[in-house]
């Protein structure tokens, strides 16, 4: 049974940073790619950020320079540095596992709020 664990969450003011983990039980990691989802209040989820197996990355436009995200496959571990934050920023971030049509795995979600 594969489990995605996010943490890290929490309530920061605007410009502020937070560093959001996933813990992935999964044998597959190092193979899989994995990415960071969230999803607003009233808005559908997003794709926030992605990164291969082979650590190439891909960010959403509106978070490029600020957010910056990477694995630890020894760890099976993923993370997402978060800096500059903005209000528009807020939600629950999603950690989200996959690899081609055989691995489609989310995680419960971890709540990211950012006061103005």
């Amino acid at each position: 049974q594969v489990q995605l664990v996010e943490s890290g969450g929490g309530l920061v003011q605007t410009g502020g940073s937070l560093r959001l983990s996933c813990a992935a039980s999964v044998s597959s990691f190092r193979m899989n790619v994995m990415e960071w989802y969230r999803a607003a209040p009233g808005k559908q989820r997003e794709l926030v950020a992605t990164i291969m197996s082979n650590f190439d990355t891909k960010y959403a436009d509106s978070v490029k320079g600020r957010f910056t995200i990477s694995r630890d496959n020894a760890k099976k571990m993923l993370y997402l540095e978060m800096n500059s934050l903005k209000p528009e920023d807020a939600g629950v971030y999603y950690c989200h596992t996959r690899r081609g049509t055989i691995l489609d795995y989310w995680g419960q979600g971890t709540q990211v709020t950012v006061s103005s």
